[in-house]
Order: structure tokens, then sequence, then C-alpha cells
């Protein structure tokens, strides 16, 4: 009998039948049929694996930490393996590590694209393209549910508002947060249409900014985004893979106001509001605001858009931004600002009562009124550790592929807080199809890591090699 929650993917899987169904409906209505039976090998295998899962006996005694972690970890190779099905069988001869490259790249809502010229491929696989992602960004949310002691218990409290953690209600859960993540998703496909964008493109831009991807339905943004008033919606409309999912819910559907729902909201408000307010007084040297309103929107949602085609000097200061990242619960990457945030006050509290031992400075915990709970904030110091010898490890083995030191070291930290390379990091004209397969395989790997954290894998290590 599995212990593993096998039923949470058969979720994922029946999702991926359903989106194939579509893409096959929306290639009739186009009469695009050069990839049209891959999309059908699709919706065959992901609905006799959904099927499958589902059937299969799991378990009925709470599962570990281990067995969660090895689900959300089996989760993220198997569900790109049957997503990269129709970019396998296209007409476009892509190999078995090319296809899940792009899959990979999709799913982790990375962005990087080993197709040189996104006008030679049909619209539905553009279409899956994106959908890739968007399937991506929904499984990194349940992720986090199912990782949630791992990563915040604190956090936990307040997320028990909205579903709750047991494990028997975990397809409830899963059902819950599908409604509320494709309802944003609606609506921002609406208002980019309101705003004179082409259904098309802002139906692949909607499922790229909700789940902070990268992937765009052409070769660069300026084909799409045209007018100022474009471009400011645009970045106003990738903070939604900056705040919390429930963001919107707080302030429209929650009866009770109370103000401790909105404190991690609030702080990301004030924060996004000081990113904007030093980097146009100290790095803006133009007065072209909504260019550089649309590269600190995408920095710190770590989507990673850029209209600006030229090497920008804040190259580091945008690398900054995309290693701080977003909310907790957001579908964005980076080491989350609430880790950040906490360390850099409990550090600042540190400092002062070493320097003034006779005052007492309150450590309290970040949203709430509760000291801080010093396991946590070890694990905090743990991940900032981990991701600087990631970071070290993945520039190393970059840098023996050939792959220049500077373009390592940006592309490390792309890989690792899973950000598209646009020009404002200098990586815009980066070539991934001509890689060595060995490089493939360990960026596939480390975007994989970046998403779930090296804690969850240290974890399990620690689980097989250590038995005390």
């Amino acid at each position: 009998m599995f212990s593993l929650q096998i039923k949470y993917l058969s979720f994922f899987f029946g999702l991926i039948s359903v989106l194939s169904f579509f893409n096959i409906i929306y290639s009739y209505y186009l009469n695009l049929y050069l990839n049209l039976d891959t999309y059908y090998f699709s919706l065959i295998i992901s609905f006799i694996i959904s099927v499958l899962f589902y059937k299969i006996k799991t378990s009925e005694k709470k599962s570990s930490i281990f067995e969660k972690i090895l689900t959300v970890f089996f989760g993220y190779f198997l569900i790109p393996l049957v997503l990269s099905i129709p970019f396998y069988f296209s007409i476009y001869n892509l190999t078995f590590l090319d296809s899940y490259f792009e899959t990979i790249s999709g799913f982790t809502s990375t962005g990087f694209t080993i197709f040189e010229n996104i006008k030679h491929i049909d619209q539905s696989l553009i279409l899956w393209r994106s959908t890739t992602q968007w399937i991506g960004g929904l499984y990194f949310l349940f992720s986090i549910i199912l990782l949630i002691d791992i990563y915040d218990k604190s956090f936990k409290k307040t997320l028990t508002n909205y579903f709750s953690f047991n494990s028997s209600e975990v397809l409830k859960q899963a059902f819950k947060i599908f409604l509320l993540y494709s309802g944003i998703t609606l609506i921002i496909f609406i208002i980019l249409n309101i705003f004179s964008i082409r259904s098309f493109d802002s139906l692949n831009l909607a499922f790229t900014l909700i789940s902070s991807g990268g992937f765009l339905p052409v070769n660069d943004l300026s084909n799409i985004i045209k007018e100022n008033s474009q471009i400011i919606i645009l970045s106003l409309l990738m903070l939604s893979s900056f705040f919390s999912i429930f963001f919107s819910y707080n302030l429209f559907f929650l009866k009770n106001k109370n103000i401790n729902f909105f404190y991690e909201d609030l702080h990301l408000i004030i924060y996004f509001i000081v990113v904007l307010t030093i980097f146009f007084l100290f790095f803006s040297f133009n007065n072209d605001f909504s260019n550089n309103l649309l590269s600190v929107s995408s920095s710190i949602s770590n989507i990673g858009f850029s209209l600006k085609t030229e090497k920008t000097n804040l190259t580091l200061i945008f690398l900054i931004l995309v290693i701080i990242g977003g909310s907790f619960f957001s579908t964005s990457s980076g080491l989350r600002f609430i880790k950040i945030y906490s360390l850099f006050k409990y550090s600042i509290n540190q400092i002062l009562s070493f320097s003034k031992p006779k005052n007492v400075f309150m450590n309290k915990l970040l949203f709430t009124k509760i000291n801080f709970d010093f396991n946590e904030i070890n694990k905090y110091f743990l991940t900032i550790l981990i991701f600087i010898f990631s970071l070290f490890v993945l520039s190393s083995l970059l840098s023996f592929s050939g792959i220049e030191f500077e373009n390592s070291f940006k592309l490390s930290i792309l890989t690792l807080m899973n950000t598209v390379n646009s020009s404002i990091y200098g990586l815009n004209e980066f070539n991934f199809s001509n890689l060595h397969y060995f490089t493939k395989y360990t960026l596939i790997f480390f975007m994989i890591i970046g998403r779930i954290e090296l804690l969850t894998i240290l974890l399990l290590m620690k689980k097989f090699l250590f038995k005390n």
C-alpha cells in the first residue's frame, strides 16, 4: 500500500488531459493540424495515469514529511514528462532532452527556451508552452501546502483561515486553490484584452503572469506591447505573482476584516513602494518611467520581462531583487521577502542588544504578535547558506562546460531563482539549444532545486543516509 499522496498527483494529470482536449478543440477551430496528433497522445496518457493514481489505495495513516517531499519531488519529474509529449512528437524534430528541457523550464516557471525563433512555431504549441507554466505555478502552490511544515510553521496558522491541512482533504484543497488561481487568470486575460492586446497574446500572457513564468508567444515583448498604458498595466499585473494568491481574496471576500490577515500584504506593498522610490531617485538616469517600472516589477516577481534590448548597468540591482523574491504563498521564486525581512530584523535586534545590553529589544515574528521562533530563524539562515552553496556549485559546473564566468554566475542565479534570461540581466542572446547535453541536464536539476529549495533534498538525504 502506497504511503505517498498519489491522489494529489492524479488531480494534475486529470488537468493535463482537460487542457490537452482544449488544445485539440483550439487546433480544429483554427485548422492547425500539424501537431494535432500530439495532443491526443498527451490526453490519453495523462487520463490513464490520472485514473490509475486515483484508484491506487493509499495508506490511511498520516503521511510523514519525508513522504510528502517524495510526492512533490516525484511530481516535478513525472508531470513534465507527460507535458513534454507534444514537444517530442511535434513536427519540429526535438530530441527527448530538448523537449524535456523546454517543459521543465515552463513547469518551474523559469522561461529558458531551446526555440531560437518563436515565429516558426504553430499557435497550438505556443499555447501548450504557456500551459506548462500555468500548471507548474498551480503545482507549486499545492507543494507549499504539502511542505508548509518545512518552510514556515507560523505561516501555516494564517492559511488555516482558508482551508484545512488534513491529509484526507487534499483534493478539496486542490479544487479550492484551482478555482482561485483560475479566477485570477481569467481576470488578467480580460484586463489585457481591454487594453487592446489581441486575445491569443492575452491568454498566453495571463498564463505567464499568474505563474511567474517567462515564456512569451512572440520573440520579443515589444511585438505585443506598444503603448505606455499597456506597459504600465502589464507591470501592475505582474504583481499577481508577487503578492500572495489570497491578496485579492482578503480584500474582497473575507468577512472578518482583521488586520492580521493583511500583515504580509501590507509589508509587501511597503517594500514595493520603497524599491520603486529608491530606484527612481537614485538609479533611473532617464525619464522612461514605464520601461523602468516594467523592469522593476518583472524582477521582484521573478518573471524577468524587459522591453530594453541593450545591456544595462543596473544588472546587479535587478539580480538582487530577483533573489529577494515575493510573498511566501505566491508563485514567485526567490529566497522570499518574509525570510529576508525576518533575518534582517532579527539581526538588527541582536546587534542592538549587544551594543546596549541594558535595553530590551522585542523580537516579534513578522506579521504576527508572537516572538521569533528560533528554529524558524535558524532555518532561514540555513536557506541562505544553501543558496550560496548551490550558486557556487552551479556556477562552477557551468564554467567547466565552457560558459564564461560572468554569464555562468548570472545564469546560475536566474536558474535557482527561476527567472527568464532577459536583457536586463545581460543574457538575452544566450542560446540554450547549443548547450552540451550534460549542461542541459544540470540546468534541469537545478531549476527543480530552485523551485522546491535544496533544504527539502537535504532532509531526504538525512532520512536515507543518517538513521538517527
